[in-house]
């Protein structure tokens, strides 16, 4: 008797090549009765009255050919052939692109250092408490980049006012950060 065999490494780009199995003849009723069984209590109560006992031995193979196609589609169903090869050698056995598995963590990535600015900026407005023109003044020159001449013309004031208040922003800040690591 011959039968067909499916193997996860004979799928290949979603379709299934077969190993054909040769097997002596002979009473197979005993693995048919195992495969019943055991897909029975692995079936759920409600579709049990669906399980149905296999016939043949290539019916029962069929079953687990299914199975371990249905496995293998779930897994690789999102992988495809690139629009761009990332192998640029002709090695024609692999048509997907390794860099489709990799996960894109940019969004959290970006949220975790938006979180991190926010935190860092409520920091200095707390510890300045009353003075939060210095606060707003110290996070857009030292945070954000802005240049003393730019903001301090944005509010109407003297560079020479803004470079004062923010030496003395810097000046507390530094005091209770070091105290606060200690």
């Amino acid at each position: 008797m011959k039968i067909r065999v499916l193997y996860e490494d004979n799928i290949k780009n979603g379709h299934k090549n077969y190993t054909t199995i040769e097997i002596p003849d002979g009473d197979y009723s005993v693995m048919l009765d195992i495969d019943y069984e055991q897909r029975l209590t692995q079936a759920k109560p409600e579709k049990k009255a669906e399980v149905k006992r296999c016939e043949t031995l290539q019916e029962m193979f069929d079953l687990i050919n299914n199975k371990e196609y249905n496995h293998w589609r779930r897994y690789h169903r999102h992988l495809g052939k690139p629009k761009t090869p990332y192998r640029k050698d002709d090695q024609a056995e692999d048509e997907t692109d390794v860099m489709d598995t990799f996960a894109d963590n940019s969004q959290e990535i970006e949220r975790n250092l938006q979180d991190e600015y926010e935190s860092v900026c409520q920091w200095i407005r707390t510890t300045l408490g009353k003075k939060q023109d210095w606060a707003d003044m110290f996070i857009a020159v030292r945070i954000d980049g802005m240049s003393i001449r730019k903001y301090a013309s944005s509010i109407g004031v003297s560079e020479n006012n803004i470079t004062q208040k923010l030496k003395r922003a810097e000046k507390k800040l530094q005091g209770i950060f070091k105290n606060r690591q200690i």
